[in-house]
């Protein structure tokens, strides 16, 4: 059963972080202005099929650490929490500062591109992303535990995180006009960065105290 008490917290946080504007979402942006819904959709599943590599990478370095030691495992989970700190606070400076997203290039004019094109741009730029399997070796372990199987647990886990980011930029690919405006506003960048950077300490803070597996 993978729906179990760490399922929930976990679908809040990665609907919250997957919110947070960053490379994916200003890629999927300018696809969209450059060639049209289609090629905005294509981005987004291309990007979200990166997931499962960065999973399957994670998971596999979870594996390996659970085999040698529990010491060795809680090790990873303090790295872990100490990374998602660090994350947090450079959303909260983000948000004191108060920078909106550079969305560029959306209400320009649209060309015809080869189908391959958006979903090259989309698994590479997500895949050759090192903050992006960094991201999930330190926040994946919150919510495996030790009897789970690591590969299976965290490919459900990215087949959630799927289905919640191709949501969210699916929908912005739809409205892409007004969402760019929307997105690039100081006032709501400040928000989600100021929401984001807390989630992200809370989370970090927890999987800190929480006991090592005996």
């Amino acid at each position: 059963m993978f729906i179990d008490a760490h399922f929930w917290p976990f679908l809040a946080a990665i609907t919250l972080l997957t919110m947070s504007p960053g490379v994916d979402t200003l890629l999927v942006i300018r696809n969209t202005a450059r060639g049209g819904m289609r090629d905005g959709i294509l981005t987004s599943l291309a990007i979200c099929c990166g997931l499962f590599v960065h999973a399957a990478v994670s998971a596999l370095g979870i594996s390996l650490i659970l085999l040698q030691s529990a010491w060795a495992f809680g090790l990873l989970k303090l790295a872990g929490a100490a990374y998602l700190v660090w994350l947090g606070g450079n959303s909260l400076l983000a948000a004191r500062r108060g920078h909106g997203l550079p969305v560029a290039g959306v209400g320009g004019e649209r060309r015809a591109v080869p189908v391959w094109l958006p979903l090259r741009e989309g698994f590479l730029s997500n895949v050759l992303n090192p903050k992006t399997v960094v991201f999930y070796m330190a926040f994946l372990p919150q919510f495996i535990a030790p009897g789970d199987p690591a590969l299976v647990k965290s490919l459900w886990l990215a087949g959630v995180h799927f289905v919640i980011a191709n949501l969210w930029q699916i929908a912005i690919v739809a409205t892409v006009g007004s969402a760019g405006r929307w997105l690039a506003s100081r006032a709501f960048a400040r928000w989600l960065n100021a929401v984001t950077g807390g989630v992200l300490i809370a989370f970090g803070v927890k999987l800190a105290l929480e006991r090592s597996p005996a």
